[in-house]
């Protein structure tokens, strides 16, 4: 290890920085959120700077370096454009037994400054040595994605415990204890999600029940999205990771369940027509089980859980049995698989209304206000449709849209594998028989459609379009 990771105070130190252009610039934003006591040496500084000293956060010195500029310095930064002068300060500052930071030269500095993730109090630092500061930046940023911005407030409530937890528990090892199971628990998912008065009133629910009452786990209703790991949010995926329990449905893609915790038990609970694996209700005891052993139950659900997801019946019953839960919303198929086929839902010159609608059959029909559903300037979204796609045709048609209304059949979208097929409203039914398509499958109708030859944008490898040219013909 070339350098021994260190966090210090230097507020109200003094500490001096030798250049003014944009590389001193970052130096001093650093500093100046560091509490520092600074002074740039400098004949030129940039605009930033300059609103620095007008506003009295820094002393600044408009001519060239002086050796004398060194006295009593904390920190040295040497940020001039010219080398020499830069090596010339290093062994200044060595001499005097200075920490001294030469811009560019990681070799001839005593220490380096890494790339900073502020989550205060919690600060997190990458460092390569100096090596290739533009790594450091890459995964400082990974790790912006993992960490939540409220991680911080959780450290500050946490802070805030110290003192009540040691007077419930005096030993070491029974507040290590306490403290796992909070932090596991519902207490930082609550702060994560702007509840701390909530996260204080469980850790004081905590306190109160001591070690012997086993937790009370947590359910993460999590919407999986279209099928494209990179539509998961962020939370999506820490909640992801973090769960001991994964009970998923058959519309989860491989490299989404690939992303989750690969030591969580996984349980299989898909559904597709005529063939329920296990039933709903099954499902919602299951979470309930589960999450009262004291696991962290990740409920994976293709798209969104709340559109056609059965999240809502879910929820109804882990709140019935007093169990904590959070939704984590998705990129539902509607959006995700029209942006990739180039088929905007709405659009001034086609359509300036969207309708969802779930496509699913009930002794042979489907029921839904078809006369509303054909109205001008629409689109329409077919959920699970595939097959009820002859009576979804018929319905439509029958109360007035036109048979060469423009339709697409979007499969698999958003992944490696998607097809899209293109018909009109009379010819979707021979377009599923001819074209092979399964499930799953978004169904749009709509003028929108149009536009699939102009916007397409996405081109997957095994990518192939089948166009019906009846639509062109029209």
């Amino acid at each position: 290890m070339k350098h021994l990771p260190i966090f210090i105070s230097i507020r109200n130190k003094p500490c001096v920085v030798i250049g003014g252009g944009l590389v001193a610039t970052r130096k001093v934003s650093s500093l100046l959120d560091s509490g520092a006591h600074i002074t740039v040496v400098s004949p030129v500084i940039t605009q930033e700077i300059q609103q620095h000293v007008a506003t009295g956060k820094l002393q600044h010195h408009s001519r060239v370096f002086l050796d004398s500029d060194l006295n009593d310095a904390y920190l040295v930064f040497a940020a001039t454009n010219s080398r020499e002068i830069n090596r010339h300060i290093g062994k200044l500052a060595e001499a005097k037994h200075q920490l001294v930071n030469i811009a560019d030269d990681p070799d001839n500095c005593n220490f380096v400054l890494p790339s900073v993730l502020d989550r205060s109090p919690v600060v997190i630092a990458v460092s390569t040595g100096g090596a290739s500061p533009v790594l450091a930046r890459q995964l400082r940023m990974q790790l912006e994605a993992m960490i939540p911005s409220a991680c911080g407030r959780l450290a500050g409530i946490t802070e805030e415990y110290r003192k009540k937890v040691k007077s419930f528990f005096p030993k070491q090892t029974q507040r290590k204890q306490f403290w796992e199971n909070a932090l596991k628990g519902p207490v930082s998912e609550l702060v994560y999600a702007g509840q701390e008065a909530s996260a204080r009133l469980h850790l004081d629910e905590m306190l109160e029940q001591g070690l012997e009452t086993s937790p009370m786990g947590e359910v993460y209703l999590v919407g999986a999205g279209p099928g494209d790991p990179d539509l998961l949010t962020f939370k999506a995926v820490r909640l992801m990771q973090q769960a001991d329990v994964m009970v998923y449905d058959r519309l989860v893609s491989q490299p989404i369940l690939d992303m989750a915790n690969p030591e969580a038990e996984r349980l299989y609970v898909g559904k597709q027509k005529d063939d329920h694996a296990v039933p709903q209700q099954k499902i919602n005891d299951l979470l309930v089980e589960k999450a009262k052993q004291g696991k962290r139950v990740l409920r994976l659900k293709g798209g969104d859980p709340f559109i056609f997801g059965r999240g809502g019946e879910e929820i109804e019953t882990l709140t019935e049995h007093g169990v904590p839960f959070q939704v984590v919303p998705a990129v539902t198929a509607a959006s995700g698989c029209a942006a990739y086929a180039g088929i905007p839902l709405t659009h001034r010159d086609h359509a300036q209304s969207v309708t969802f609608a779930t496509g699913h059959l009930k002794d042979g029909t489907i029921n839904l206000n078809w006369e509303q559903l054909t109205q001008a300037n629409h689109t329409l979204v077919f959920y699970m449709g595939l097959s009820g796609i002859s009576e979804i045709s018929k319905q439509l048609q029958l109360h007035g849209m036109s048979a060469n209304m423009p339709a697409a059949l979007i499969e698999k979208g958003t992944t490696r594998n998607q097809r899209v097929h293109i018909a009109t409203l009379a010819t979707l039914p021979e377009k599923v028989i001819e074209s092979g398509v399964s499930a799953p499958t978004l169904t749009i109708i709509g003028e929108v459609v149009k536009l699939h030859d102009k916007l397409n944008w996405y081109q997957p490898e095994r990518h192939v379009k089948e166009t019906d040219f009846s639509l062109h013909n029209t």
